[in-house]
């Protein structure tokens, strides 16, 4: 009876996860084999198999939302790894005020994306924004930049949007292991006739590695599921050009009600976000290797 105890402890809570996770997740990956709609929820009894996930492979659309996520996580990522080790770096060095600088540049990570997403919407607007603004005043500027209509622009202002409220992420993780990390190889290659670039090239930039993918692997299934910037910031336009595959997904979900399409799309996305997670994984082991 005793051994069984710490099981009856955790009934309530193992009740409350399938209730809450479990089940939902079981009722969207049969829906997404059925031809379910919301106008018609006796619809969820058409069994279909697998032509929701066959009419996806063969709707350009999916694919050019597809193609313009990984488009943009591709951008993010690579932007907020650039300017977050960056960051780690200029911080390591100060010696006084750093917990305060550490504290600040938490702060934008702590808003909430659709806050950011109206906050950039407003900067990027054609005719008040500040952005505009200081293009005109400060650097001659005749005409207003159409950062959200045009689609090229607009794709780069979301970037911009995601960058700023998340680069905070790396520059965190990568500054934990420039505070990890002994000084000894250090100073070894400064004996050794080391220039700054040659350490940080074979010694600093090896050992952070590992802190390096685990930030890679987390901001890649956040931006991988942006939704809440590119909903307020331009919805998908103009003309879908910004379109990506989570907005897309509730757009033919509770825009066009064909909500099993929407969970097959759903579970496609989730196929990539673990591929791209094993291999983060195992970049990750391998680094750690390397450095262990």
């Amino acid at each position: 009876m005793r051994r069984s105890w710490p099981y009856l402890l955790l009934l309530p809570a193992l009740l409350i996860v399938a209730l809450v996770v479990l089940l939902p997740l079981v009722f969207s990956l049969y829906s997404s084999f059925t031809a379910y709609r919301l106008t018609r929820p006796d619809s969820i009894t058409r069994f279909i198999g697998f032509a929701n996930y066959v009419r996806l492979f063969q709707d350009m659309d999916f694919w050019w939302a597809f193609g313009r996520t990984i488009l943009f996580l591709t951008i993010v990522l690579n932007a907020e790894l650039s300017l977050g080790l960056g960051l780690a770096l200029l911080l390591e060095q100060v010696t006084r005020g750093q917990r305060l600088l550490r504290t600040i540049l938490m702060f934008p990570m702590m808003f909430s994306p659709i806050l950011v997403g109206f906050q950039f919407k407003f900067m990027f607007n054609d005719n008040i924004g500040i952005v505009n603004y200081i293009l005109q005043h400060g650097f001659g500027m005749q005409e207003s930049v159409p950062w959200l209509v045009d689609g090229r622009l607009a794709l780069f202002a979301l970037a911009v949007a995601e960058i700023w409220n998340s680069t905070s992420v790396f520059a965190i993780l990568l500054l934990a292991g420039l505070m990890s990390m002994p000084s000894d190889p250090i100073e070894a290659a400064k004996v050794d006739g080391c220039s700054a670039w040659q350490a940080f090239r074979h010694v600093t930039l090896p050992y952070l590695m590992p802190f390096v993918w685990i930030a890679m692997t987390i901001r890649s299934l956040e931006v991988g599921r942006a939704f809440d910037i590119v909903k307020i910031m331009t919805n998908g336009g103009p003309g879908g050009r910004t379109e990506l595959i989570w907005t897309l997904m509730a757009r033919t979900g509770y825009v066009d009600g064909r909500m099993g399409l929407a969970n097959a799309m759903g579970y496609i996305s989730i196929i990539l976000s673990m591929a791209f997670t094993v291999h983060f994984f195992a970049k990750l082991s391998a680094a750690r290797r390397h450095v262990y």
